[in-house]
């Protein structure tokens, strides 16, 4: 370093793994660090950074003069479609995307020992998927790698119960017996390649989680006192999305579902959406777009098909509806065929309910904003969140059985389940505890609130003052 700069005390870089639900993570932690005058740097290929500031909502990353972009280069990869009509729905589509970011590992080094360079101390939060590619980072004196988990503690340590052997559980840990077995949730191709990386010598520093203690401070204990996420300590950091939405993005369609909101009552929509990488077969949806209708309650319902690897390249299947659906469902509801800003519209005060598959970023989101939930798992870590939202929390019903994830789920189930939600006294109970977590939630990221103290002392580690 030449004489005349000025070391950076601390520099940070994410590296997120090229999913929806994990490169809109990482961005949202971006955003909390950089309100701190920290520079951060995120790293992925152009066409997932594209992707992460296209979608990202709740705040405009342009704005944010701390966060540098870096797209590194990738081979080509295959960019098939999804097929709504696969046994399981893990989006088996994805995985020539997942598995190109391997070949990041010489460009990350060279581009962390650059930034090294010129920083006092220098911390990569990695996704919990990608360890290979950053493994060389530790050789690099001044730099320390710290692991993210894009999922929830009670997901983890469920993970790690089970493949520990399952020893015996504390009392408060006991409804870890009911969470499924992972059978259905991930091909075997995309776990070959965790296991092989799980393999790889221990090197992390610590454990991040998008979560907080308010909502799950007795898993992450757990966690902290099995040590069984790896070396260092953990940090329960989250929620990393804003926890009030302020700016409203201009583009056509989301103005048209918050000005449609703005007309409801208090409480009185339920969101319809299962997120990035799910395809409902034709059959599904029919069955979902009657059981709607039949339950009498308003609704936003995103109907879009599951993410490609690169979202920018190929065809896009469109559903299709039963006959004259949206004409007869017209003055209440609405119909979203692309890209929804979910966290405004759970965010608004007519919203009163959301159907999810359960992805772990529409989990939090909705604990965020104070929504309860109608829980339909999807693959991944979606039917274990699921057990989180709705028997530990107890801010959710649930929509369709796991065990019977391989049926379509019949119009009167779905039905039911919102009506449960949206229409009864449990429900205003399940609305009542939702709207307590929220705002315990919302409380938390204030000024001396458990996640302002968690970050304060992930800041205070990584720059070796604590």
């Amino acid at each position: 370093m030449a004489a005349n700069q000025e070391e950076i005390p601390l520099t940070i870089v994410m590296v997120p793994l090229p999913a929806q639900g994990h490169l809109n993570q990482l961005l949202h932690l971006c955003r909390l660090i950089a309100a701190r005058d920290i520079p951060v740097h995120y790293v992925a290929g152009e066409a997932h950074i594209r992707q992460a500031r296209t979608r990202v909502h709740g705040w405009n990353p342009s704005s944010a003069a701390s966060i540098y972009f870096h797209d590194l280069p990738t081979p080509t990869f295959s960019n098939p479609p999804p097929n709504p009509n696969a046994t399981t729905k893990f989006p088996a589509q994805l995985i020539p995307s997942l598995t190109s970011v391997m070949h990041l590992r010489q460009p990350v080094f060279e581009l962390v020992r650059r930034l090294a360079a010129s920083t006092r101390r220098l911390a990569v939060v990695y996704d919990s998927s990608l360890p290979y590619v950053v493994q060389d980072v530790p050789t690099i004196p001044n730099a320390e790698a710290y692991c993210f988990h894009s999922i929830a503690a009670f997901s983890v340590y469920s993970f790690s119960w089970e493949y520990r052997g399952k020893p015996a559980l504390k009392k408060e840990a006991s409804i870890i017996e009911l969470v499924p077995s992972d059978d259905g949730c991930f091909p075997p191709e995309f776990t070959e390649v965790m296991q092989f990386q799980h393999n790889l010598p221990k090197f992390s520093s610590g454990d991040i989680y998008n979560t907080s203690r308010v909502i799950e401070g007795s898993y992450v204990d757990l966690l902290a006192d099995e040590k069984s996420t790896g070396t260092g300590k953990i940090w329960a950091v989250g929620p990393f999305n804003p926890v009030s939405v302020s700016e409203r993005m201009q583009s056509e369609e989301k103005e048209a579902s918050l000005k449609w909101l703005d007309k409801q009552s208090l409480n009185s929509v339920i969101l319809v959406s299962f997120g990035s990488t799910c395809s409902l077969s034709d059959e599904q949806i029919s069955e979902i777009a009657v059981g709607l209708e039949k339950s009498g309650q308003k609704f936003i319902w995103v109907i879009r098909e599951a993410d490609r690897g690169n979202i920018f390249e190929g065809d896009v299947r469109r559903a299709p509806l039963p006959e004259m659906y949206e004409e007869r469902v017209r003055e209440r509801g609405l119909i979203l065929r692309d890209w929804a800003p979910q966290l405004e519209i759970l965010g608004h005060e007519a919203t009163g309910g959301f159907l999810t598959h359960c992805g772990w970023n529409s989990c939090i989101e909705s604990i965020s904003m104070g929504v309860p939930v109608v829980a339909w798992p999807m693959h991944s870590d979606q039917p274990r969140n699921a057990v989180l939202m709705t028997k530990v929390l107890g801010i959710g019903v649930e929509a369709a059985e796991w065990a019977h994830r391989d049926r379509v789920t019949p119009s009167g189930a779905v039905e039911s389940a919102v009506k449960r939600l949206m229409a009864s006294e449990e429900g205003e109970e399940i609305r009542r505890r939702a709207a307590e977590l929220g705002d315990a939630v919302r409380k938390s990221v204030l000024q001396g609130g458990v996640s302002v103290k968690e970050m304060d002392s992930f800041i205070a580690h990584i720059t070796k003052s604590e």
